[in-house]
């Protein structure tokens, strides 16, 4: 049946939940429905609109907010799907300075790479390839986790991520 946005009550998302749990919740009283997805429940005595985005009602203390973990479809989201050497498609995730070389297996030293680029940078660095990047590597922004998490970004919760331009 879907997925909903579940937002605390400052409009801040705080996860995705099957449309089933979001219904309980606006019919508990413990969230108010802010978007439909067209979909509706029946029962005997109510007729209820599937909701695709719900806000609680009252705020919820989110004690820390991790950021998105270093995977490779993180990176393929970030990177917008592009190899940051060339443009093309990307195929595979490459260290920009190789762990071999000392570089880190994170945010800041990992990019979407084309076969072709990273079949011609191998184990070396930058400089001694001539390649250059498009765009410097750096964490996500702090709603990528939803990207990650959900295979389809429905259009309705679009306002309420704050997601960097694509593009």
């Amino acid at each position: 049946m879907g997925r909903a946005l579940v937002l605390n009550a400052t409009y801040q998302p705080l996860c995705v939940v099957p449309v089933r749990r979001a219904l309980v919740l606006a019919l508990r009283g413990k969230a108010e429905i802010l978007h439909h997805n067209g979909a509706v429940f029946r029962s005997e005595h109510l007729e209820v609109a599937a909701p695709s985005v719900v806000r609680l009602n009252h705020y919820v203390k989110v004690p820390y907010r991790a950021r998105s973990s270093l995977s490779r479809r993180a990176v393929f989201i970030r990177d917008n799907f592009e190899c940051q050497y060339c443009g093309r498609p990307a195929e595979n995730v490459d260290h920009v300075v190789p762990r071999s070389r000392g570089g880190t297996h994170s945010w800041d030293n990992v990019v979407a790479a084309c076969r072709r680029c990273n079949a011609r940078k191998e184990n070396r660095t930058l400089e001694s390839v001539g390649m250059t990047l498009r765009h410097a590597p750096r964490p996500p922004h702090e709603s990528v986790w939803i990207l990650v998490a959900v295979d389809h970004l429905d259009p309705a919760w679009e306002p309420y991520l704050n997601l960097p331009a694509r593009g």
